[in-house]
């Protein structure tokens, strides 16, 4: 039979029997008496720092969790682990994404758990938590911090960071002034809660509803909203069933489920870091999505969602449309329905058969006349990425999907800030900006840099896209003609490395190319002749991370943390 609550896990002590006496002595301590020590122990992982605003309304949001693990008969217990929250990182958040999954993962296995609530949101905290869960095999349910409300400017609604992007790139156009700016900062980010464009804590949220680890409905209330609170609430009540059934994340997160979380992300015109995440995601569970599977699926998927940065509404708006449960209803045909979820239902079973599309709103389009026939990414590939590199086509200039033009190379972060900017820069509209050694091991961490600045003279000139290529990332709220990803990236030798400035670049999107003009000879030289960039000696995690990290198409994990390969997705 296997062991439940309090006695399970019993520290090594010599002495099983005492052990498990001394144990219930310290929970005494906190209060608990012999009743809460027969119930089933529910772990709130909670994420609340004070270094992480979009996880501010965690003070109010764990109470309720607390209150549906009671009303469910369960002892919840509220345990701390590391918060990421995004732009308060250096160099990246992306960096400590593995590092999270690692804590939460250890967390799980060595306490006395029976089944955890994973509290997460700002964007590398989502694939974190389901990473160490898919790993660590207890019973798990996620549950979203929320989108922020909009701001607002001059009669202008305002969302963070799309259009923090677009107002500082006016700024840097000299189209915003200086008393402009000041304003506009302090209206970007009026509430509690992660991004309320479609960036990547909203592209997470919908693709773990649509993975089936998150409570149906629970993807898309604000953070500020009552409605929050209830699935809080309701998440609590399942983690004390899922205890009972010792319903596993393994069971969950199945080959299916991760073919329709894909489907899920090109439909909603989804952060490109999607394709890193869940492809970590799925490898914990020795699943692996091979690029091409996001590019077929891509092919044979209708965008649906007419949120920024790919249209012009906000998360608040999509909740009040309906949300996940629109877009999965209009997805029916094409998804794995007998998935099962944390419910314990399949998802088919969460659909209901008599639904309508409710056609007083633009937000979610119907799938018989979509927003865009096709999905909102595409996989490249060519002698600049033979391991594939990720555009994302609905934020992109459809002028520039098919372009052919001169590279401008920046040989790392430091060289592109020293640069970039100088008057004295040769750079043209017409080129192709490349950024490189910015990728998972060359910057460390794979930071969000492919969103390549325009050089501030062509800025003021008033160009607004050009073709931008690096092995950075770029978060999921901006937009532009960018490619991403590209792997293998430059600083293990990529084809990013064999670059030069003035070499041509042929972007081709429909043909799925991406390819430097330059002839093989000339290559094989340049390959012959490079050798590695220097990089810092490190220690602790960072050490570790430059020794195991693998290369963005393989979703950017530690490779000790990944079991064999078992299924695959294409």
């Amino acid at each position: 039979m296997t062991v439940k609550g309090y006695a399970k896990g019993l520290t090594h002590y010599g002495d099983a029997g005492f052990s498990k006496f001394v144990r219930g002595a310290f929970l005494r301590q906190m209060g608990f008496d012999g009743v809460d020590m027969e119930k089933p122990i529910i772990g709130i992982f909670n994420t609340y720092s004070e270094l992480n605003p979009c996880h501010r309304g965690f003070k109010e949001l764990a109470p309720a969790v607390r209150r549906g693990v009671l009303e469910a008969g369960g002892l919840p217990v509220e345990i701390p682990t590391i918060s990421l929250g995004e732009t308060f990182l250096h160099p990246t958040s992306m960096l400590f994404r593995n590092l999270m999954a690692m804590d939460t993962e250890e967390m799980m296995r060595a306490q006395p758990l029976d089944a955890v609530v994973l509290m997460g949101g700002c964007d590398k905290t989502t694939p974190a938590q389901l990473m160490g869960a898919a790993s660590a095999g207890v019973p798990a349910v996620f549950l979203a911090a929320g989108s922020m409300l909009t701001g607002d400017w001059e009669g202008e609604r305002l969302g963070a960071c799309t259009d923090c992007r677009r107002l500082w790139g006016d700024y840097r156009g000299g189209r915003v002034d200086d008393k402009e700016i000041d304003i506009i900062q302090g209206q970007l980010m009026p509430t509690a809660g992660t991004c309320m464009v479609m960036g990547t804590a909203s592209t997470m949220a919908c693709v773990v509803e649509a993975l089936g680890m998150m409570v149906p409905g629970g993807a898309s209330p604000p953070a500020a909203y009552a409605d929050r609170l209830r699935i809080g609430v309701a998440t609590g009540r399942v983690a004390v069933d899922m205890a009972a059934k010792d319903l596993t994340p393994d069971r969950i997160m199945t080959p299916g489920a991760f073919e329709n979380a894909v489907r899920v992300l090109l439909a909603i015109g989804g952060s490109t870091n999607g394709v890193v995440h869940l492809s970590a995601m799925a490898g914990r569970l020795g699943i692996e999505i091979k690029p091409d599977a996001f590019d077929r699926l891509s092919e044979d998927t209708p965008m649906l969602v007419n949120l920024k940065p790919s249209g012009k509404y906000y998360m608040e708006d999509f909740h009040k449309a309906g949300g996940m449960r629109v877009v999965l209803h209009a997805l029916k045909d094409k998804l794995n329905l007998d998935c099962l979820t944390v419910t314990g239902q399949t998802l088919g079973e969460w659909l209901d058969e008599d639904f309508s599309h409710p056609d007083w709103q633009d937000v979610i389009y119907p799938a018989s006349a979509p927003l865009q026939e096709k999905g909102g990414m595409v996989i490249l590939r060519g002698n600049l990425c033979p391991d594939g590199a990720v555009l994302k086509r609905s934020a992109a200039s459809p002028e520039l999907m098919q372009h052919t033009g001169r590279a401008v190379v920046f040989d790392s972060l430091d060289d592109m800030a020293a640069r970039i900017d100088d008057p004295d820069l040769e750079v043209a509209p017409e080129d192709v900006l490349l950024l490189r050694n910015a990728g998972p091991v060359g910057a460390p961490g794979m930071p969000e840099s492919g969103y390549i600045p325009i050089p501030i003279k062509l800025a003021r000139e008033g160009v607004k896209d050009m073709v931008r290529i690096s092995d950075a990332r770029m978060s999921g709220t901006a937009y532009g003609t960018i490619v991403l990803h590209a792997s293998p990236e430059a600083a293990v030798g990529g084809g990013l490395a064999l670059a030069e400035t003035g070499d041509r670049i042929e972007l081709d999107v429909a043909g799925r190319g991406l390819n430097l003009l330059v002839d093989e000879a000339v290559l094989a030289d340049r390959r012959a002749r490079w050798q590695a960039p220097l990089m810092e000696s490190p220690r602790g995690y960072l050490r570790l991370h430059r020794e195991q990290v693998q290369q963005a198409h393989l979703g950017c994990d530690l490779a000790f943390l990944r079991p064999p390969i078992e299924h695959t997705v294409e």
